[in-house]
């Protein structure tokens, strides 16, 4: 893992794989990687491809094994991971040439329930196996600790927990601990706190957070974990996505509200928002519908008069 300095920002562009997952509109292969060109194109260096899931409960991620090489080829200094719920899913995934891998453990019973039909004992067993199998095959990892904040079916879920199983996934070899608002319900004084406390478990360095916007705090939320001292974010560009196992789970935080919320208070991504405008509008054309995130409108205007001026004639000497 790469040092992360204190004004670096590391972001993840999960779109390809958490945006897509549950839209109606079926995305081609092809289209998958030109979205992910334009996102390197942009500057992002980080993308969750694809998840090795079962295409009958997750149609949309049916392509895996064809979309993973062709990344490869094509962009093969990106950092590119994939979700694996399992074992079996590792297993293809590494069959298909992946090079890092994440694993979901949501930390209540009934959201692994629904999620992957199992009790969260259980789900926690499969995903340290999953790990310890994956750091054998040589593979970087990930986990993510989904409904880290609160649970649709739960309520909100208890500090204690979210501390126990991510030091657990930090154990089992996780190099990045994810921990998620699966369904956009944090606060900022919630961020603060939960930060703080898992700052005393896992290495600050290896602590993301993965925020959603369904309550409009994605952005607040964002700037509490910046200064609580986390510098790895999970974005979505043009704010594509939403689990689709989690009742009311909005879009993801969008990546060019994270760039332009990092950049404007002194930050660095190494990501530019024109660019993450070209995938945005690409995203759109393909899943025929208005995308964007809080900033977008402001943002198409900037880009449109600096277009404008470069197209004006230039002022002749007098």
């Amino acid at each position: 893992m790469s040092a992360v300095t204190e004004s670096a920002i590391h972001i993840t562009d999960v779109s390809p794989r958490d945006g897509l997952q549950n839209q109606a509109v079926a995305v081609s292969t092809a289209d998958k990687l030109r979205l992910i060109e334009l996102l390197v194109a942009a500057g992002v260096r980080s993308v969750e491809a694809t998840s090795f899931v079962s295409p009958k409960a997750v149609p949309q991620m049916a392509d895996a094994a064809d979309l993973v090489p062709q990344v490869r080829a094509v962009l093969p200094g990106l950092r590119c991971s994939v979700l694996v719920p399992n074992l079996k899913g590792l297993e293809r995934a590494h069959a298909a040439g992946a090079e890092e891998i994440a694993v979901v453990l949501s930390a209540t019973e009934t959201m692994n329930r629904k999620n992957i039909n199992m009790g969260l004992d259980q789900a926690t067993e499969v995903s340290e196996q999953t790990l310890a199998e994956a750091q054998r095959l040589g593979l970087r990892t990930r986990a993510y600790v989904a409904v880290a904040f609160d649970c649709p079916f739960e309520g909100e879920t208890p500090l204690d927990t979210v501390l126990r199983l991510s030091a657990r996934m930090q154990r089992a070899g996780a190099g990045e601990i994810v921990i998620a608002d699966t369904i956009g319900s944090a606060s900022p004084g919630m961020v603060k706190e939960r930060m703080e406390a898992l700052r005393g478990v896992v290495p600050l360095a290896q602590l993301a957070v993965h925020f959603h916007d369904t309550r409009g705090m994605g952005a607040a939320n964002a700037w509490a974990a910046l200064e609580a001292g986390i510098r790895r974010f999970d974005a979505s560009v043009g704010g594509i996505g939403g689990c689709p196992f989690a009742p009311g789970a909005a879009g993801n935080q969008a990546t060019e509200d994270l760039v332009l919320l990092a950049e404007r208070s002194g930050f660095s991504t190494g990501i530019a928002l024109d660019g993450l405008l070209d995938a945005v509008d690409f995203a759109e054309a393909r899943l025929q519908r208005p995308l964007g995130g809080r900033s977008i409108a402001w943002l198409r205007r900037q880009r449109d008069k600096a277009r404008d001026a470069q197209a004006a004639p230039a002022a002749v000497p007098a």
